[in-house]
Formats: C-alpha cells, structure tokens, sequence
C-alpha cells in the first residue's frame, strides 16, 4: 500500500512537472512584439516580459518606486493600442478615470502582442549611469550612508528631493531595481549620497549594505516630481520620519547654499537618539542660519533627551504656525504621512501645496 502510494505521489509530481513545462514552452511561447512610444519611436521585443521590464531592457526608463510589485502607481502610462483589459490590481491604483482614458501600470501589463503607449517626454531623457562607492558609513542599527562616484557617464544633474534606481542582478539571473532617494546636493553632480535603510530579507537593500568602497554599481535616474519648488517664496515645511530624511537633507543642503532666505522648519521624528542620524549636521545648520528651525522628536528618548517626545505631527500641532504663506515636503512611513497632512491642512496648508512620498 505505502509503495503504491509512492509511486503514485510520484507520477502526480511528474505530471505536474510536465505541464508546467508544457505551458511554459508551448501555450506562453508568445511572439515578437513591437512597441511603438509616442508615434516617433519603436522597438521590437520577445514576448511574454511585462511591459515595465521590456522597457528598462531597451533603456526606456520608468519610474517605479516599488520594484514592479505594483503597489506604486509610478509607473504609469498610457497604452492607446493593445495591452488588453486593465487587471483588478491596477483598479486598486488607478482612479476610473484614468482607466477609462487608458492609463495602465507598466508593470501589470504582460507583453503578448503589439503595443503602442505613451509616456512623459520627460522620461526619454533619463539616462543609465555607472558609479563606484566611494565610501560607506552605517549612521544607525540599520541605515547606512553609501557615497557613489559617477564614472561614466560622469555627471548627474537632478533636482533636489528626486531619487534614482538601483539595478541589482538577482540569484535566479533576472534583474530587479530598487528606488532610493538622493541624499546630497545637486551642486555636486560628480557624486552621489543614498541614505539605505536595510530590509529584513530585502534582497536589494540586503545586496547594498554587502558592498564596500570600490564595488561598482549600476542605476538610472533621476526620478520624481517629489522635489524642492524653487521658484516659490513662501516658507518651507519638511517632515521626515526615519530614513524619509533622505531627499529632505538634499532640499536643506540645496537651500543652505541657494534659498536661505526663505524660512525652513524641519521636524524630524525616530524612535531613539541612536535612530536620529545627521542630527548634529542640522543642529549646525540651525547655529549658522537665522531662517533654519530644528524640531526632533523622539519616541523612546533616554534620560538624557532634552527636546521633544512623541509623535512628529504632535510637535508640528504645538510649533507650526498659521500655514497660508507654506508649503510642505513630507517623506516617510504612510500612518506619518497621512497624520502630517491632517496637521498642515488644519493650519491652513492647503493641498496643493503638500508634497509627499511615502514608501
């Protein structure tokens, strides 16, 4: 009876096996497809891939926060011919509206027959870039600082606040990519600061903190309209939670140098004094510039901890200010994000004028 059963469970797995096989060679063997961009651009690509990744294999480089999970949204674009039916993860993203005018994720989007889509013009002018580290400084338990000079090509201009993607070639021979945020200033375009945070069994963030100084790394960018507004005048709110300090420390280190003139309040929430990285770096910058105001606030302080407690949003409620001549860039988890927000409205801020990115 046991070897009957063997040899059954056996022949099942075998089956199994088989078919799979079966439908990968033979019902998923799809044809060449061509892809045409904007009217004036096309390319033609083996099928079967999602969108997103055939466009990166073609060096067409869009956004995509989440790695092409689709949870972003970022990598939206609009597909005017083929592509099929929008799928119900896209509906959670997408607005139906948006569907409706042929918005799709690239990244749900599969590869099956001829496509045509449309993209900001904006994207064709981001570039793949090849840098070497140059040094690596853990700053907490977890996050770590990582300076990448530029090698080829040699300069990256960006905007503070704008983030690039980090391509990481995976065990099973495919390539993922990561999106980190640009932690230094755009007048330093030979280099440049991530701020990474190390993600329990994060296999790029993982593969990231592994490298050391002269690793190479390749990545493309810049990315994002989450940016510093710089033809605007009114004061400037950032709250960071975490390692969300990242793009806010390169809009403080770009307004240090260009924009000082305008008021930047800073609130910045961890969880201990260990957590709360370049803190000394702002406490200089609030000595040297009369506009700059600091706030940290920590949620497990030690009994050492002169400055504040609790959640960030708690100390914007006591310290902000009426908010109709602000605008806000937030970075961090969602709950700080969405608490934030409600906090600047309250004051005054309105939405338009809030800029965030959750991660």
């Amino acid at each position: 009876m046991i070897v009957t059963a063997v040899i059954f469970i056996n022949a099942f797995a075998l089956s199994v096996g088989l078919l799979i096989i079966f439908l990968d060679r033979v019902i998923s063997n799809y044809p060449t497809c061509r892809i045409t961009i904007n009217e004036d651009k096309e390319f033609e690509a083996p099928g079967g891939k999602s969108l997103l990744r055939v466009l990166f294999e073609n060096k067409y480089f869009i956004p995509s926060a989440c790695g092409g999970k689709g949870t972003c949204g970022y990598c939206r674009v609009k597909v005017t011919e083929g592509g099929g039916k929008a799928l119900p993860t896209e509906a959670l993203i997408l607005s139906s509206r948006e569907i409706k005018s042929g918005f799709r994720l690239s990244c749900q989007v599969k590869v099956r027959e001829d496509l045509k889509i449309e993209i900001p013009p904006e994207y064709l002018e981001i570039q793949e870039y090849q840098g070497k580290i140059i040094s690596t400084v853990a700053v907490t338990s977890d996050i770590k600082k990582i300076d990448i000079k530029l090698i080829n090509p040699p300069e990256i201009h960006f905007k503070p606040g704008q983030y690039v993607q980090i391509k990481y070639h995976n065990p099973e021979g495919d390539i993922d990519y990561r999106a980190y945020s640009i932690a230094s200033t755009p007048d330093e375009t030979d280099h440049i600061e991530l701020n990474i945070k190390k993600i329990p069994e994060g296999l790029v963030s993982t593969y990231m903190h592994s490298l050391g100084k002269g690793d190479m790394v390749e990545f493309s960018g810049p990315y994002g309209d989450f940016f510093l507004r710089t033809d605007s005048h009114k004061k400037i709110v950032c709250v960071a939670g975490g390692v969300g300090l990242a793009p806010l420390k390169a809009i403080i280190l770009y307004w240090e140098t260009h924009q000082n003139e305008r008021i930047l309040e800073l609130y910045y929430g961890s969880r201990t004094i260990e957590d709360l990285y370049d803190h000394e770096t702002f406490r200089r910058i609030e000595r040297e510039n009369e506009n700059f105001r600091y706030y940290p606030a920590l949620m497990n302080p030690d009994e050492n901890w002169k400055g504040y407690i609790g959640f960030i949003h708690e100390v914007m409620e006591e310290k902000l200010t009426d908010g109709e001549d602000t605008e806000a860039y937030i970075c961090g988890p969602p709950p700080m994000i969405d608490a934030a927000i409600k906090t600047l409205t309250g004051k005054g801020v309105t939405e338009e004028r809030i800029y965030f990115d959750k991660f």
